[in-house]
């Protein structure tokens, strides 16, 4: 039996070195995924955490990746057998214990185009088998994700109107998981281990780091101070090696996104074969949003690691031909409406980074720094536990495997839910106080709260509050960026900046009315 969720009422996120404490059981740097799971369970195993990051919540890599919490099929072509079995398992646990309210099962249709030979098509079933029983070997059930199966032309159309009919001879079909939101889990974490002790702050940068203290630096009042810890672990991702020194082979992943009116009808994720590849695919996400994301590209990438990667030309181009080669309707420039890329922080070895495994690794530097890197989304949590295995603190064993997150409840319950769907969907059962502490910090009824901030942006204005109430949003940027993910589309940006900028406004003069 899974323990019971916490309240999250007064778990929220804090900033800078105001009554940070002196000395801690646990320096986590970087606030992540990773980041935000070794907190989490350092912190459910009793240990006194403080973690840390120098800008925001999933401010690097986190917040640029799919959405998807992958099985490990891809992982199966390359022979990664661990890996694969171990991103079902993960996949399974995010999906039915840990993140119910966060996740749901994603149909995913790989058309069998006139491109596609009868041999690459047999190729791509037995695949589909043997992630079938990857699911079974990871415990997770049919009625959480569905048995694959070949379809017909006219379901094929039926889920994907656009596709070309011309040579399509049927489908197939099978289920992955989906994220709500990336950053959205990654804040759900930092949140969950705030319920559970432990002190997180953004815009405290680490200036340098020994495996028993580290020099702090405030972002935003340029103060310094030394805190002491029996243990400090790095996971920075791609800048890890600002700290340590540790073999890094970045790789970009660049994706598109598409208002859904482009491609109508869509209700499944298509995967589209790239011509002349094996088990290469460009993944059509639709997205809860009124959005389709498309990706993704594996390019290596040299030189200084930048805050912000940008995806190049080449990318979006080759994106948008192998997405047109599959659909009646022309795809142009002029219909991505945004675009973004995110790094990998792969471990370095022989091969195209396409090549290198995703398997993390946990590092102990000569100083004593713990460093994971490597890995993937899907799997963060059992990195985070290798992780916190690793400084031998832990009093006892990890018990995120069975920790649900704020929020969490099982299917049922969060469709019993007395709360509108967006925010069900975004919060789990944490939706009444999303809209119960945006009624007392703004005084104004739930429909002006509930609605969207702009036109054609779903976003409202009790996500936002509650984005600086408890989620430490500090400014739009915060806003829009991280706790919703409004700026993908810059034109919906700009016209969400007043009410993101209103909200903080609200709670600025709620906070000087308590005072």
């Amino acid at each position: 039996m899974s323990p019971p969720v916490p309240d999250g009422a007064d778990a929220r996120v804090g900033s800078g070195l105001a009554g940070l404490p002196e000395r801690t059981d646990l320096l986590v740097v970087g606030l992540g995924v990773t980041g935000a799971g070794v907190a989490l369970d350092g912190a459910s195993r009793g240990l006194d955490v403080v973690a840390v990051d120098a800008h925001d919540l999933a401010f690097g890599t986190s917040r640029w990746s799919s959405k998807l919490v992958h099985g490990g099929l891809r992982y199966l072509a390359k022979l990664q057998l661990g890996v694969a079995h171990e991103s079902a398992v993960e996949r399974g646990i995010l999906m039915d214990v840990t993140a119910p309210h966060l996740t749901h099962p994603l149909p995913m249709l790989i058309p069998l185009m006139s491109t596609v030979t009868r041999g690459q098509a047999a190729i791509a079933r037995s695949g589909l088998v043997a992630g079938d029983l990857l699911r079974r070997s990871a415990g997770t059930s049919p009625g959480t994700l569905p048995h694959p199966r070949r379809i017909s032309r006219t379901e094929v159309l039926a889920l994907a109107p656009g596709l070309r009919s011309a040579g399509l001879r049927g489908g197939l079909l099978s289920w992955d998981g989906q994220l709500e939101d990336d950053a959205r889990l990654v804040t759900c974490l930092a949140r969950t281990a705030v319920a559970h002790g432990a002190d997180v702050r953004t815009r405290v940068r680490v200036v340098e780091a020994t495996g028993t203290s580290a020099t702090l630096r405030d972002t935003t009042t340029g103060e310094t101070r030394t805190i002491a810890a029996r243990a400090v672990v790095n996971a920075t991702g791609v800048w890890a090696g600002d700290l340590v020194d540790v073999p890094l082979r970045p790789s970009r992943g660049t994706h598109l996104v598409l208002r859904a009116s482009t491609l109508p009808g869509l209700t499944t994720a298509v995967m589209v074969p790239v011509p002349g590849a094996a088990n290469r695919f460009v993944f059509l996400l639709p997205q809860p949003d009124g959005t389709v994301y498309v990706g993704l590209t594996d390019e290596p990438v040299d030189g200084p690691v930048p805050d912000v990667p940008q995806p190049t030309d080449s990318e979006i181009g080759f994106l948008l031909d192998v997405v047109a080669a599959a659909f009646d309707r022309p795809l142009r420039r002029a219909d991505v409406v945004g675009a973004y890329a995110g790094l990998r922080p792969l471990l370095d070895s022989d091969g195209a980074t396409a090549d290198l495994s995703r398997r993390h690794a946990v590092l102990t530097s000569p100083t004593g720094v713990v460093t994971v890197v490597g890995g993937k989304l899907t799997t963060y949590r059992r990195m985070a536990e290798d992780a916190v295995d690793a400084t031998g603190l832990a009093p006892g064993r990890c018990r995120t495997r069975t920790l649900p997150l704020l929020g969490a409840a099982s299917r049922a319950q969060l469709a019993a839910v007395e709360a509108p769907g967006r925010l069900v969907r975004r919060y789990g059962t944490e939706a009444g106080l999303v809209l119960a502490d945006a009624r007392a910090v703004t005084g104004l009824d739930d429909a002006e709260l509930l609605a969207p901030v702009a036109p054609g942006v779903p976003v409202t204005l009790a996500e936002l509050v509650f984005g600086v109430t408890h989620e430490g949003a500090l400014d739009v940027a915060d806003l829009l960026d991280r706790r919703t993910r409004i700026g993908l589309v810059p034109a919906d940006r700009a016209l969400a900046e007043p009410a993101a900028e209103r909200a903080l406004q609200l709670v600025s003069i709620h906070r000087t009315s308590q005072r």
